[in-house]
């Protein structure tokens, strides 16, 4: 097991589209081990693995410590298969854009669909915060980061506010 770094926004790895994983094998199960281990390090409640450097369609989450259901979970190939009409805004932050935060509206109910690490089918029906995480890392698994779903006035305000975050970080 291994902490990896967790790559930001402005890597193109973040912007591409996963390749699905075919092998399921010691290597993936060691690619979710150290998801898991990234993501508490980071104290993320999840982390996909483009945002370790990996463009493979691997997700993990993990709410156990939030008021959610017990939630841990490592999707492999996940895809959003139904959600609901019914929207959600909440605020959300991610480990790739260290520092930005703004509320983001997505569907409050999701059905997804996948596999485990060991390749066996995963459906999974989640609401609230679970649902959102889904979303949000899946989103990853696609390129989308969550400052592509606010408006362009919000999106270029949060792009101002990062660049002054990065130029700090780098002085």
């Amino acid at each position: 097991m291994a902490v990896r770094e967790i790559v930001l926004m402005g890597d193109p790895v973040l912007r591409e589209e996963a390749v699905e994983v075919t092998d399921f094998d010691r290597a993936l199960k060691t690619l979710v081990r150290d998801l898991y281990q990234s993501m508490y390090h980071a104290e993320g409640v999840g982390l996909a693995a483009p945002q370790i450097g990996i463009s493979k369609r691997v997700v993990v989450i993990d709410l156990r410590k939030d008021d959610e259901p017990d939630v841990r979970l490592a999707l492999i190939n996940p895809r959003v298969v139904w959600h609901s009409d019914e929207k959600d805004k909440s605020a959300e932050g991610c480990l790739s854009i260290p520092g930005l935060e703004e509320v983001v509206q997505r569907p409050s109910d999701v059905h997804v669909e996948g596999m485990d690490p060991d390749g066996q089918p995963v459906r999974v029906e989640a609401q609230d915060l679970f649902a959102r995480a889904l979303q949000h890392e899946i989103d990853h698994l696609d390129g989308i980061l969550f400052v592509d779903r606010v408006s362009g006035l919000k999106r270029r305000m949060l792009m101002k506010k990062w660049k002054k975050l990065r130029a700090e970080a780098e002085s």
